[in-house]
């Protein structure tokens, strides 16, 4: 936390201090967009910006600190993620509004982010009047993500998926076997391989199909069609 960021100084506005201004708290790892964002936010009519972090641990001291009412989060940051942050932010202080920024937005962040009480969704590289905008319209309770995020979603994951190397004919077996529901040891016995050869096969999977999951990577297939007849009925 920097000196003009602590609570005693004059510049900054302490919790419990009569503000007519809706109070904000900017938490970015970046510290000069951080600076920037303070900056702008300083020179709009009914908008203050009480302080700036840059961590996750440092953005939940200055929440604690100054109770701001709204909270501009990114999402990655160099000790943890906005949306643990948030899920934080709202369990200590159920009335503060946390819009989350971020470069890269797919479905399970999007989901994340709502269930842990996000209010809005935006990307970090958009404009000032579109964040300014969300800023002023963000309600507690709500979720909005910002339209330019669900295009990119909609074009990465259906109008343009993304590439998938080829799968080696094991792979394809151990992935019509997991669509089945089996796992690792029955996999294995099935094929008479190792435990260890499976779970390979399965990690080898995961990154091709950009899966965190064996549930994840069934559906990433299944959608994309990879999984066939003739291997998930063996």
């Amino acid at each position: 936390m920097s000196e003009k960021d602590t609570p005693a100084n004059g510049e900054n506005t302490p919790a419990g201090e009569p503000d007519a201004d809706t109070r904000i708290l900017v938490v970015d790892d970046h510290k000069t967009f951080a600076d920037l964002l303070r900056f702008a936010l300083d020179g709009e009519d009914g908008l203050h910006c009480v302080a700036t972090g840059h961590s996750v641990s440092e953005g939940l001291l200055l929440v604690d600190s100054y109770r701001p009412d709204l909270v501009v989060m990114d999402y990655q940051l160099g000790d943890g993620d906005g949306v643990t942050a948030t899920a934080e932010i709202m369990r200590r202080h159920p009335g503060t509004r946390v819009v989350m920024l971020t470069a890269h937005a797919d479905a399970d962040l999007m989901r994340r982010a709502a269930e842990a009480g996000a209010c809005c969704l935006l990307p970090k590289d958009g404009s000032l009047p579109d964040l300014l905008n969300a800023l002023r319209s963000a309600r507690a309770g709500g979720f909005v993500v910002h339209p330019a995020l669900l295009k990119s979603l909609v074009i990465r994951d259906v109008v343009r998926p993304e590439y998938v190397p080829p799968l080696s004919r094991r792979e394809s077996d151990v992935l019509g076997m997991l669509a089945l529901g089996m796992d690792s040891r029955a996999i294995s016995a099935h094929l008479g391989i190792s435990v260890n050869t499976c779970r390979g096969y399965v990690k080898s999977l995961l990154s091709k199909l950009g899966a965190h999951s064996q549930l994840e990577a069934v559906a990433i297939a299944n959608r994309r069609g990879l999984i066939h007849a003739e291997s998930s009925s063996r």
